[in-house]
């Protein structure tokens, strides 16, 4: 038969491991966030891990009641935290809580880095950001047309300019061939018979 573990020996072996695997385990802390407010037995509240021993001698399935339980579980899903739960329902020996705390953590690192729940600060400061990018966004667009525009422009110049050069060289054209006949002289007889 194995041995049952009381809350204090599961939280005591637990918060040995969690920190020997690099964790800053703070015991007892009330946790509130989710809409779930709990004393957590043990957490790190830079990595948002930790671990809770649920007992029926701490109250601690009246602490965290089944809905609570759904929301902590949808969040640690989506990345935002890692809790360690373990009811006392099963009993549990020190191996096997510590073989299957170490899987645990072994995961938790495998899916590192955990995502922080976003507080409404944090939101408007994503809008904010999201805004100013579209800002730039729009800047580079007009920038980008405003650079069309001016090579279609730079594009019909060149086009009128070379029409205009054109032109040009055709009446120079003409006006060589006009300035190149030799100018008829008058003969003297011409002049003469006018004055008779």
């Amino acid at each position: 038969m194995s041995e049952t573990l009381s809350e204090f020996e599961g939280c005591t072996h637990l918060s040995r491991l969690f920190r020997r695997r690099g964790y800053v385990i703070e015991r007892n802390v009330m946790f509130r966030e989710y809409g779930v407010e709990f004393h957590i037995d043990g957490w790190d509240k830079k990595a948002r891990v930790g671990f809770e021993f649920l007992t029926s001698e701490d109250d601690d399935h009246d602490d965290l009641d089944l809905e609570e339980y759904k929301a902590l579980s949808d969040a640690q899903q989506r990345g935002e935290l890692a809790v360690f739960i373990i009811d006392e329902v099963e009993p549990v020996s020190t191996e096997a809580l510590i073989e299957e705390a170490n899987e645990f953590l072994d995961e938790v690192e495998l899916n590192r880095p955990l995502r922080k729940a976003p507080t409404p600060s944090k939101k408007k400061k994503a809008k904010k950001k999201k805004k100013a990018a579209k800002k730039t966004a729009k800047k580079k667009a007009k920038k980008k047309a405003k650079k069309a525009a001016v090579k279609k422009k730079s594009g019909k110049k060149k086009a009128v300019k070379k029409k205009a050069t054109k032109k040009k060289a055709q009446s120079l054209k003409k006006a060589k061939k006009t300035t190149s006949r030799p100018a008829k002289k008058k003969s003297k007889k011409t002049t003469r018979k006018k004055k008779r």
